[in-house]
Protein backbone atom coordinates (compact mmCIF):
# COMPACT_ATOMS: atom_id res chain seq x y z
CA UNK A 1 0.00 0.00 0.00
CA UNK A 2 2.76 2.46 1.00
CA UNK A 3 4.87 1.64 -2.07
CA UNK A 4 1.81 1.99 -4.28
CA UNK A 5 1.00 5.35 -2.75
CA UNK A 6 4.56 6.61 -3.24
CA UNK A 7 4.47 5.51 -6.86
CA UNK A 8 1.25 7.44 -7.44
CA UNK A 9 2.74 10.55 -5.85
CA UNK A 10 5.88 10.27 -8.00
CA UNK A 11 3.79 9.85 -11.14
CA UNK A 12 1.71 12.93 -10.17
CA UNK A 13 4.87 14.96 -9.64
CA UNK A 14 6.15 13.81 -13.00
CA UNK A 15 2.92 14.90 -14.66
CA UNK A 16 3.11 18.29 -12.94
CA UNK A 17 6.69 18.74 -14.09
CA UNK A 18 5.79 17.82 -17.65
CA UNK A 19 2.79 20.17 -17.58
CA UNK A 20 5.00 22.99 -16.35
CA UNK A 21 7.57 22.35 -19.08
CA UNK A 22 4.82 22.24 -21.70
CA UNK A 23 3.37 25.54 -20.44
CA UNK A 24 6.79 27.21 -20.62
CA UNK A 25 7.22 25.98 -24.18
CA UNK A 26 3.81 27.30 -25.21
CA UNK A 27 4.51 30.65 -23.53
CA UNK A 28 7.84 30.97 -25.36
CA UNK A 29 6.20 30.17 -28.68
CA UNK A 30 3.41 32.68 -28.06
CA UNK A 31 5.94 35.35 -27.09
CA UNK A 32 7.97 34.59 -30.20
CA UNK A 33 4.84 34.73 -32.36
CA UNK A 34 3.79 38.07 -30.85
CA UNK A 35 7.25 39.48 -31.46
CA UNK A 36 7.28 38.25 -35.05
CA UNK A 37 3.86 39.85 -35.66
CA UNK A 38 5.01 43.25 -34.40
CA UNK A 39 5.79 45.68 -37.22
CA UNK A 40 9.32 47.01 -37.54
CA UNK A 41 9.95 50.14 -35.51
CA UNK A 42 10.63 52.04 -38.72
CA UNK A 43 7.01 51.33 -39.81
CA UNK A 44 5.36 52.43 -36.57
CA UNK A 45 3.53 55.69 -37.22
CA UNK A 46 0.01 57.04 -36.90
CA UNK A 47 -1.96 59.61 -38.81
CA UNK A 48 -2.59 62.82 -36.88
CA UNK A 49 -4.73 65.70 -38.07
CA UNK A 50 -5.97 66.13 -41.61
CA UNK A 51 -3.96 68.45 -43.83
CA UNK A 52 -6.47 71.29 -43.39
CA UNK A 53 -6.40 71.23 -39.56
CA UNK A 54 -3.52 73.56 -38.82
CA UNK A 55 -2.45 75.24 -35.61
CA UNK A 56 -1.60 78.78 -36.59
CA UNK A 57 -1.10 82.15 -34.93
CA UNK A 58 -4.80 82.87 -35.41
CA UNK A 59 -5.53 79.93 -33.08
CA UNK A 60 -3.65 81.47 -30.15
CA UNK A 61 -6.04 82.48 -27.38
CA UNK A 62 -3.60 85.05 -25.99
CA UNK A 63 -0.34 86.71 -26.95
CA UNK A 64 1.47 85.27 -23.94
CA UNK A 65 2.10 81.56 -23.19
CA UNK A 66 0.18 80.97 -19.96
CA UNK A 67 -3.25 81.64 -21.43
CA UNK A 68 -2.49 79.24 -24.26
CA UNK A 69 -1.21 76.60 -21.85
CA UNK A 70 -4.35 76.89 -19.77
CA UNK A 71 -6.48 76.50 -22.91
CA UNK A 72 -4.64 73.32 -23.97
CA UNK A 73 -4.52 71.95 -20.42
CA UNK A 74 -8.27 72.33 -20.03
CA UNK A 75 -8.80 70.52 -23.33
CA UNK A 76 -6.54 67.67 -22.15
CA UNK A 77 -8.37 67.51 -18.81
CA UNK A 78 -11.65 66.89 -20.61
CA UNK A 79 -10.26 63.88 -22.48
CA UNK A 80 -11.30 60.71 -20.64
CA UNK A 81 -8.46 58.83 -22.33
CA UNK A 82 -5.89 61.14 -20.69
CA UNK A 83 -5.76 59.81 -17.14
CA UNK A 84 -3.27 62.31 -15.73
CA UNK A 85 -3.16 65.48 -17.83
CA UNK A 86 -0.86 67.03 -15.20
CA UNK A 87 1.84 64.40 -15.64
CA UNK A 88 5.00 65.88 -17.11
CA UNK A 89 8.56 64.88 -17.87
CA UNK A 90 11.05 66.85 -15.80
CA UNK A 91 14.57 67.03 -17.23
CA UNK A 92 17.46 68.15 -15.06
CA UNK A 93 21.24 68.06 -15.41
CA UNK A 94 24.31 68.03 -13.23
CA UNK A 95 26.66 70.99 -13.03
CA UNK A 96 28.76 69.48 -15.84
CA UNK A 97 25.73 68.82 -18.05
CA UNK A 98 24.90 65.12 -17.52
CA UNK A 99 21.13 64.92 -18.02
CA UNK A 100 18.40 62.85 -16.41
CA UNK A 101 14.63 62.81 -16.84
CA UNK A 102 11.60 61.41 -15.03
CA UNK A 103 7.83 61.85 -14.81
CA UNK A 104 6.38 64.04 -12.05
CA UNK A 105 3.03 65.73 -11.42
CA UNK A 106 2.27 69.41 -11.92
CA UNK A 107 0.50 70.76 -8.84
CA UNK A 108 -0.12 74.40 -9.74
CA UNK A 109 0.57 76.90 -12.49
CA UNK A 110 0.02 80.60 -12.97
CA UNK A 111 1.74 83.54 -14.65
CA UNK A 112 4.74 83.04 -12.35
CA UNK A 113 5.46 79.49 -13.47
CA UNK A 114 4.90 75.80 -12.75
CA UNK A 115 5.02 74.14 -9.32
CA UNK A 116 5.89 70.58 -8.36
CA UNK A 117 6.96 68.83 -5.15
CA UNK A 118 9.62 66.24 -4.41
CA UNK A 119 12.40 65.02 -2.14
CA UNK A 120 15.31 67.47 -2.11
CA UNK A 121 17.73 64.56 -1.55
CA UNK A 122 16.58 62.71 -4.68
CA UNK A 123 18.67 62.75 -7.84
CA UNK A 124 16.55 65.52 -9.34
CA UNK A 125 16.74 67.51 -6.12
CA UNK A 126 20.52 67.26 -5.99
CA UNK A 127 20.82 68.19 -9.66
CA UNK A 128 18.55 71.20 -9.25
CA UNK A 129 20.76 72.35 -6.39
CA UNK A 130 23.83 72.09 -8.65
CA UNK A 131 22.15 73.44 -11.75
CA UNK A 132 18.81 75.31 -11.51
CA UNK A 133 18.15 75.08 -15.26
CA UNK A 134 15.42 72.56 -16.09
CA UNK A 135 12.78 71.73 -18.67
CA UNK A 136 9.27 70.26 -18.62
CA UNK A 137 7.41 68.34 -21.29
CA UNK A 138 3.68 67.67 -21.42
CA UNK A 139 2.57 65.11 -24.03
CA UNK A 140 -1.15 64.63 -24.60
CA UNK A 141 -1.11 61.83 -27.17
CA UNK A 142 -4.87 61.65 -28.00
CA UNK A 143 -4.72 65.35 -28.95
CA UNK A 144 -1.35 65.00 -30.72
CA UNK A 145 -0.05 67.90 -28.65
CA UNK A 146 3.12 68.67 -26.73
CA UNK A 147 4.16 71.65 -24.64
CA UNK A 148 7.88 72.14 -24.02
CA UNK A 149 8.89 74.50 -21.23
CA UNK A 150 12.41 75.66 -20.37
CA UNK A 151 13.44 77.83 -17.45
CA UNK A 152 15.05 78.05 -14.05
CA UNK A 153 13.81 76.73 -10.73
CA UNK A 154 13.67 78.13 -7.21
CA UNK A 155 12.56 76.43 -4.02
CA UNK A 156 9.11 77.24 -2.67
CA UNK A 157 8.82 78.54 0.87
CA UNK A 158 8.67 76.12 3.78
CA UNK A 159 5.20 77.45 4.59
CA UNK A 160 3.86 76.74 1.10
CA UNK A 161 5.42 73.27 1.05
CA UNK A 162 3.94 72.45 4.45
CA UNK A 163 0.50 73.70 3.47
CA UNK A 164 0.52 71.52 0.37
CA UNK A 165 1.88 68.52 2.31
CA UNK A 166 -1.15 68.72 4.61
CA UNK A 167 -3.48 68.26 1.61
CA UNK A 168 -1.83 65.03 0.49
CA UNK A 169 -3.46 61.66 1.26
CA UNK A 170 -2.33 60.32 4.63
CA UNK A 171 -0.54 57.34 3.08
CA UNK A 172 1.35 59.70 0.74
CA UNK A 173 2.49 61.66 3.78
CA UNK A 174 3.73 58.41 5.32
CA UNK A 175 5.48 57.54 2.05
CA UNK A 176 7.35 60.84 1.99
CA UNK A 177 8.71 60.06 5.46
CA UNK A 178 9.62 56.47 4.54
CA UNK A 179 11.56 57.12 1.38
CA UNK A 180 15.18 58.21 1.14
CA UNK A 181 14.46 58.81 -2.52
CA UNK A 182 17.10 57.63 -5.03
CA UNK A 183 19.23 55.97 -2.30
CA UNK A 184 19.97 52.24 -2.54
CA UNK A 185 17.69 49.97 -0.48
CA UNK A 186 18.19 46.26 0.22
CA UNK A 187 14.67 45.11 -0.68
CA UNK A 188 10.96 45.93 -0.42
CA UNK A 189 10.75 44.62 3.14
CA UNK A 190 12.81 47.58 4.38
CA UNK A 191 10.18 49.99 3.03
CA UNK A 192 7.33 47.96 4.49
CA UNK A 193 8.97 47.81 7.91
CA UNK A 194 9.49 51.59 7.98
CA UNK A 195 5.93 52.19 6.75
CA UNK A 196 4.41 49.93 9.42
CA UNK A 197 6.51 51.57 12.14
CA UNK A 198 5.28 55.02 11.13
CA UNK A 199 1.67 53.84 10.90
CA UNK A 200 1.97 52.52 14.42
CA UNK A 201 3.59 55.75 15.63
CA UNK A 202 1.06 58.16 14.11
CA UNK A 203 -2.06 56.00 14.02
CA UNK A 204 -5.11 57.33 12.23
CA UNK A 205 -5.35 60.81 13.72
CA UNK A 206 -1.95 62.09 14.85
CA UNK A 207 -0.47 64.78 12.59
CA UNK A 208 2.30 63.48 10.32
CA UNK A 209 5.19 65.96 10.00
CA UNK A 210 6.56 67.09 6.67
CA UNK A 211 10.15 65.86 6.30
CA UNK A 212 12.75 68.63 6.17
CA UNK A 213 14.13 67.10 2.98
CA UNK A 214 10.75 67.35 1.19
CA UNK A 215 9.42 70.47 -0.50
CA UNK A 216 8.49 72.22 -3.70
CA UNK A 217 9.92 74.04 -6.68
CA UNK A 218 8.74 76.76 -9.02
CA UNK A 219 9.97 76.59 -12.60
CA UNK A 220 9.89 80.08 -14.09
CA UNK A 221 9.92 79.73 -17.88
CA UNK A 222 11.88 81.73 -20.39
CA UNK A 223 10.62 79.61 -23.30
CA UNK A 224 7.36 77.72 -23.96
CA UNK A 225 6.73 75.84 -27.19
CA UNK A 226 3.33 74.60 -28.37
CA UNK A 227 3.51 71.62 -30.76
CA UNK A 228 0.58 70.27 -32.76
CA UNK A 229 1.20 67.04 -34.66
CA UNK A 230 0.29 66.80 -38.34
CA UNK A 231 -0.10 63.68 -40.48
CA UNK A 232 2.33 64.87 -43.15
CA UNK A 233 4.94 65.43 -40.40
CA UNK A 234 4.90 69.14 -41.15
CA UNK A 235 4.03 69.70 -37.50
CA UNK A 236 2.95 73.10 -36.24
CA UNK A 237 5.31 74.70 -33.69
CA UNK A 238 4.80 78.09 -32.09
CA UNK A 239 7.21 79.16 -29.37
CA UNK A 240 6.94 82.01 -26.89
CA UNK A 241 10.24 83.25 -25.49
CA UNK A 242 12.00 86.05 -23.71
CA UNK A 243 14.53 87.98 -25.76
CA UNK A 244 18.21 87.68 -24.97
CA UNK A 245 19.99 90.81 -23.70
CA UNK A 246 20.59 93.25 -26.57
CA UNK A 247 18.95 90.83 -29.04
CA UNK A 248 17.73 92.43 -32.28
CA UNK A 249 14.89 90.56 -34.02
CA UNK A 250 13.13 90.64 -37.38
CA UNK A 251 9.57 91.77 -36.59
CA UNK A 252 8.31 89.87 -39.64
CA UNK A 253 9.08 86.53 -37.97
CA UNK A 254 9.58 87.36 -34.28
CA UNK A 255 6.45 89.13 -33.13
CA UNK A 256 5.85 91.08 -29.96
CA UNK A 257 3.30 89.55 -27.64
CA UNK A 258 2.19 90.80 -24.23
CA UNK A 259 3.91 90.92 -20.83
CA UNK A 260 7.34 91.03 -22.46
CA UNK A 261 6.91 87.81 -24.46
CA UNK A 262 7.72 87.33 -28.15
CA UNK A 263 6.47 84.50 -30.31
CA UNK A 264 7.69 82.77 -33.46
CA UNK A 265 6.76 79.86 -35.72
CA UNK A 266 9.47 77.19 -35.99
CA UNK A 267 10.23 74.75 -38.76
CA UNK A 268 8.93 71.25 -37.83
Amino acid sequence: MLASGLAIIQRAKGIQTFAGQLKNLVDRRNTSRMASNSPPLSDMRRAYNSTNQFFDEADLVSKEPFGNFRHWFEAASKQSSILEPNSMALATATKDGKPSVRMVLLKEFNENGFKFFTNFCSRKGKELTQNPCASLLFFWEPLHRQVRIEGTVTELSEEEATNYFRTRPRMSQIGANVSNQSDVVKDRSVLEAKRLALLEEYGETKSIPKPQHWGGYLLKPHSMEFWQGQTDRLHDRIVFRRLLPNEVVDPNVTKAGTDGWFYERLYP
